[in-house]
């Protein structure tokens, strides 16, 4: 393969990727969240009772900064900070009723919009591209830690 050939995909993966993320933004902009609001709720849908701490590093940002993001996900009444159990000091994060709502719809929109963006896909087109990106992340992620963040 070129090295032509090989920065074709790396852009190519990474337009849809960036496209991807403008049409799901446009489609989750009536619900009134943010990119940085959606990653949010989609972690703590998958990692329910993370500290404020662990969050911070799932999002590769400062805690005063994920400590922004919480505060304002806790004013829409989409998020709450329990205590820990085992040490007072430590914020748990678990998503509210209405933001498993939220998080219900986002999940619809974000399979609408993958079935439209593969549209021109036939099935097995669709598995065999999904197979192949697994063993390329799999590839990165024995690369080491830090590579394949959640």
């Amino acid at each position: 393969m070129s090295l032509d050939d090989r920065r074709t995909i790396g852009f190519l993966i990474s337009d849809v990727a960036r496209m991807m993320r403008a049409a799901f933004d446009r489609r989750v902009q009536r619900i009134g969240l943010t990119r940085s609001q959606w990653l949010v709720l989609s972690l703590l849908y998958r990692r329910p009772g993370v500290s404020q701490s662990e969050l911070a590093e799932m999002l590769e940002v400062e805690r005063p900064t994920a400590g922004r993001m919480i505060d304002r996900l806790e004013r829409k009444h989409w998020v709450v900070r329990r205590p820990d159990a085992a040490d007072r000091r430590v914020k748990r994060l678990y998503l509210t009723a209405e933001a498993e709502a939220v998080q219900a719809e986002m999940g619809g929109i974000a399979a609408e919009l993958l079935d439209d963006a593969m549209a021109r896909l036939a099935p097995g087109e669709r598995l065999a591209l999904a197979g192949m990106l697994e063993r390329v992340k799999a590839t990165l992620l024995a690369m080491g830690p830090g590579v394949g963040r959640p």
